[in-house]
């Protein structure tokens, strides 16, 4: 796919943030979307906005209904829709586990419904909204942190398996982003993302940026990439100032209370 004009996109969490970002960002370069949240209220709102269709509910089970609201076909699918699982080892199953079915499964079922008919026609585009979470890391947030490696894994995977045969993938990893999620991430998300956050739309256009150029990492914060290659140069220096941040953030939260 050259140009996304035409193109018949699904975007799950799509009701607000980065989701309803990317389906203006595709509707306005003439693709017709479907918008997936589990607010149906929300997703109704945005896809009257765009002239797009709302296709409420789990975006682990979207792709069928989605599909036929866009007439039989998909042809780019944004598996966008996460949830920002605070904790640590100490935080129960039940979170772990919702975590692990939102950021990371729901791209795994995704695909077991898309691959088929994309690999058969040569031709399908899978964007991850992974978050730089998942080439770094995030204090305070082990089920997050966790499960955005996996996801970026998971399309680093696609990508490799299935590039020669017409797949293209990317993954968004975003630092801070103003969005509902940023708000609800406490002293760690005030500490680490807030002073550089971005608008959604700057992490819209730098994925389109990112599909005209073929490039696979999408980084909306460029310094995101830097410290990726920090981090796998020299470990236990990125570890160590890791560890100082959280003791900084304990010394914050331990002030706050």
């Amino acid at each position: 796919m050259d140009s996304v004009e035409g193109a018949r996109v699904v975007v799950t969490g799509g009701g607000g943030g980065i989701g309803a970002a990317l389906a203006r960002g595709f509707a306005a370069r003439g693709a017709r979307v479907a918008v997936n949240d589990l607010d149906a209220g929300k997703a109704a709102a945005v896809a009257a906005e765009i002239g797009g269709v709302a296709v409420p509910g789990d975006a682990a089970a979207t792709v069928a209904d989605a599909r036929d609201a866009l007439g039989g076909r998909v042809d780019v699918y944004c598996a966008n829709a996460g949830v920002g699982t605070g904790g640590d080892p100490m935080t129960d199953d039940e979170a772990w586990q919702q975590a692990w079915d939102v950021n990371v499964m729901a791209h795994v079922r995704a695909c077991r419904a898309l691959l088929p008919a994309w690999l058969e026609r040569g031709e399908g585009r899978f964007v991850a909204t992974v978050s730089a979470a998942g080439l770094l890391t995030m204090l305070g947030a082990a089920p997050y942190s966790v499960t955005k490696h996996g996801a970026l894994a998971f399309a680093e995977w696609l990508s490799l398996t299935y590039r020669h045969r017409g797949l293209r993938v990317h993954a968004i990893c975003p630092q801070g982003v103003r969005t509902d999620m940023l708000a609800a991430s406490g002293e760690a998300g005030r500490l680490m993302l807030a002073p550089d956050a971005i608008e959604p739309e700057a992490v819209a256009e730098a994925l389109f940026t990112a599909m005209a150029e073929d490039r696979f990492l999408v980084l909306p914060h460029p310094e995101a990439g830097r410290f990726a290659q920090a981090r796998a140069a020299d470990p236990d220096r990125w570890l160590d100032t890791m560890n100082h941040y959280q003791q900084k953030l304990e010394t914050r939260e331990g002030t706050a209370r």
